[in-house]
């Protein structure tokens, strides 16, 4: 038998960290740690070294973006980090995206919701709905200003697989990218996994931030990717998109 997938739970309120428990235990996950602020969850990563941490970001001492970025500093490849957020408040969910969190919930997230969605971040997949998370990666692209963005180079891509990358920064599924560009649903993920691979993501989420910050896609964009120009590509090398360029001018 496979050993049950680890959990850990970071979050300052006991009634979340117990209810969550609860779910995952009834679920056959195995919650392995609680930690109460972002620097016992640092120290019961190392100690511990869970598969995904459940991570709050309002926290005494240090933060949930702050433990973020050092846990995946010490183990990029693993654990994977879910956020826990209440969406509207929470300005500071876009830069733990950056900083390579998977995804995240909100904290009313149904029992069926919290445990799919740990399964599903552990095999690498899109957290939940795409289009949640881009709405999210919309509104702070836009603000601009703040937090470290990820850039990189789009050269590396072919035609196929920039087109690939611009429908799945809006969060389509990849049967609808087989749909939608008459493909098999298998040669869809051969295209998204080299695309991971070729711009050193960890995942689906990160590829939508990093679609909106080359100006690969812009916000509130519906139509099919252009193109990118050499403008782009770049501008993607070096420090993404202007500062004071408006997300329309953005191709």
């Amino acid at each position: 038998m496979t050993d049950p997938l680890r959990v850990l739970l970071a979050d300052d309120q006991t009634l979340v960290r117990t209810g969550f428990r609860l779910i995952l235990g009834a679920a056959g996950l195995d919650v392995v740690a609680e930690a109460t602020n972002g620097t016992e969850a640092v120290e019961a990563v190392r100690r511990t070294r869970p598969d995904v941490v459940l991570m709050d970001i309002r926290m005494p001492e240090m933060d949930g973006l702050e433990a973020t970025r050092r846990i995946l500093a010490d183990a990029p490849d693993e654990p994977r980090v879910i956020i826990l957020t209440t969406f509207d408040l929470d300005r500071y969910v876009y830069a733990a995206l950056s900083a390579g969190a998977s995804g995240f919930l909100l904290k009313d997230v149904t029992p069926e919701q919290l445990t799919a969605a740990v399964r599903t971040v552990r095999a690498g997949d899109a957290l939940l709905a795409p289009t949640i998370t881009r709405r999210l990666v919309q509104r702070f692209t836009q603000r601009g200003g703040d937090t470290a963005a990820l850039h990189r180079d789009l050269a590396s891509l072919t035609p196929r697989e920039l087109e690939v990358f611009g429908l799945l920064a809006r969060g389509l599924s990849n049967a609808e990218l087989a749909t939608r560009l008459h493909l098999a649903e298998a040669t869809v993920k051969t295209h998204v996994a080299r695309i991971l691979a070729k711009l050193g993501l960890r995942d689906r989420v990160q590829a939508v931030i990093v679609a909106y910050e080359t100006g690969l896609v812009s916000a509130g964009s519906r139509e099919a990717p252009q193109q990118p120009t050499e403008q782009t590509w770049t501008r993607s090398r070096n420090a993404g998109p202007a500062p004071h360029e408006p997300p329309a001018q953005r191709r």
